[in-house]
C-alpha cells in the first residue's frame, strides 16, 4: 500500500493502465509521479468548471467553449483567461488504484494555475479508483501570459493504492529516526511549514509578480531577466504586508527532508490563519533534500496569493503543512543527484525560466 514508485508506473504503462496518443517518454516518469503532456488542441472557455456526475468534458466544452485553436506550433495563453487542453495521456485504472494530480514546480512558480479534470469529475486533481477515460488540463495564467506547445509538461499525476498517510504519531517517530527538518518539527496534522522573513544574509525575502509584463515562452530556460517580471521584496523588520490580488514567491524557514521511502504533498492553507493561499505545486518527491540524494535539506518555495484584504505576514508564521505518505516501494531513482533535479538544495528561487 502507498504511493506507486517509478518502476511500477512503467509497469502500468506496459499493461496499458496508462495509455497515450504517442509513446510515453522515459523523461516523463518521475520517482513518484508521471508528467502529463499537452495535446495538440486547446479550448478557450468562459469560466472554470467541474464536469459533474453523468457528464463528459467534451459535452461541457460544447456549452462553455468560446473558440478552439491548435498548439502544434505554439500559441499564447493570455493572462486572466481560462483554457482546457486535452492531454496526451489517458487512464484505465484498476479498481484498487486512485490518482491525484498537481502542477509541476516551475508551473506553480509562474502563477500558472493548472488543474486536471476528468469525465464525471466532481473535484479538481482527484481521479477516483477505477477511472477509465481521458484527462484534461484546465489552465489559467494568473500573472503572466505564456507561450505553450503540444507536448509541454505542466502538470503531473501520482498514483496510490489505498491511503497511506502518516498520522502525527508516525510522523514524530519518523522525524526522531530520520530528521525531516533542520530544527524543531512543528507536527500537527502534518509537518508545519513556516515562512522565512529574516534571511541569514541580506534582507531579500521574496519577489512579487509585476502586473504588466511580456510573454514567457515556456521552452526558454535561464532566459528572462527577473527584473522584467518580478519586483524584489526586502525587509529588515521580519514582516511584510501582502497586497490583495498580488502573487509572491517566498521561501520556507525550514530545510525539508523527504526520505527515499516516502513522498509528501503540501496541503492547502486553513482559512482561519489568514487571507492568503500557499498551494500551487504541491508534490515533494522521495529524496527531496535528503542526504541519500546528495542533499542537506532543501527549502520549500512558497507560491503565495493574497485574497480579499491586505495581510501582515510575520517571520516564522506557519503557512502550510506537508503531509507524508509511505511509498509502496522504493523508487529506482530518487529526486536529486539521480535526476540532476532543478530545485535540489534550493533556497529562495524563481522558476528555471529566469536567469540566476
Amino acid at each position: 500500500m502507498g504511493v506507486i514508485a517509478d518502476h511500477a508506473i512503467r509497469d502500468m504503462i506496459n499493461m496499458n493502465k496508462i495509455n497515450a496518443q504517442s509513446p510515453i517518454e522515459d523523461i516523463q516518469v518521475q520517482p513518484a509521479s508521471l508528467d502529463l503532456r499537452l495535446g495538440t488542441r486547446a479550448y478557450r472557455v468562459r469560466a472554470s468548471f467541474l464536469t459533474g456526475k453523468g457528464n463528459a468534458v467534451k459535452e461541457r466544452l460544447s456549452e462553455m467553449g468560446m473558440h478552439e485553436f491548435d498548439l502544434t506550433d505554439g500559441a499564447v495563453l493570455e493572462k486572466g483567461c481560462v483554457y482546457v487542453v486535452p492531454l496526451m495521456e489517458g487512464l484505465s485504472l484498476p479498481e484498487h488504484i486512485q490518482a491525484i494530480a498537481n502542477a509541476k514546480s516551475s508551473t506553480g512558480r509562474l502563477d500558472l494555475l493548472t488543474r486536471t479534470i476528468t469525465d464525471e469529475g466532481v473535484e479538481f486533481d482527484r481521479i477516483p479508483a477505477g477511472y477509465n477515460g481521458p484527462l484534461y488540463a484546465e489552465i489559467c495564467p494568473c500573472s503572466f501570459s505564456v507561450l505553450v506547445r503540444a507536448g509541454m509538461r505542466l502538470n503531473q499525476i501520482r498514483f496510490r493504492e489505498s491511503h497511506s498517510i502518516l498520522d502525527d504519531e508516525e510522523l514524530t517517530a519518523l522525524h526522531l529516526s530520520s530528521p525531516l527538518v533542520d530544527g524543531q518539527a512543528h507536527i500537527d496534522q502534518g509537518l508545519g511549514f513556516s515562512v522565512d522573513l529574516k534571511p541569514r544574509k541580506g534582507n531579500l525575502v521574496g519577489y512579487r509578480a509585476k502586473p504588466h509584463t511580456g510573454i514567457i515562452d515556456l521552452d526558454n530556460l535561464n532566459h528572462y531577466n527577473p527584473e522584467d517580471y518580478w519586483e524584489p521584496i526586502h525587509t529588515d523588520s521580519g514582516r511584510i504586508i501582502l497586497d490583495p490580488g498580488a502573487f509572491y514567491i517566498l521561501v520556507s524557514q525550514e530545510s525539508v527532508h523527504i526520505p527515499p521511502n516516502y513522498a509528501a504533498e503540501m496541503t492547502p492553507y486553513l482559512a482561519m490563519v489568514g487571507e492568503f493561499r500557499v498551494h500551487y505545486a504541491g508534490f515533494f518527491d522521495p529524496g527531496f533534500g535528503h542526504s541519500d540524494a546528495g542533499g542537506s535539506g532543501s527549502r520549500g518555495v512558497l507560491e503565495v496569493r493574497c485574497h480579499e484584504a491586505p495581510f501582515v505576514l510575520e517571520h516564522g508564521q506557519i503557512v502550510g503543512r506537508l503531509v507524508y505518505e509511505h511509498m509502496s516501494s522504493k523508487p529506482t531513482k530518487i529526486y536529486g543527484s539521480d535526476l540532476a533535479s532543478n530545485y535540489q538544495g534550493q533556497g529562495l528561487k524563481l522558476s528555471k525560466h529566469f536567469k540566476s
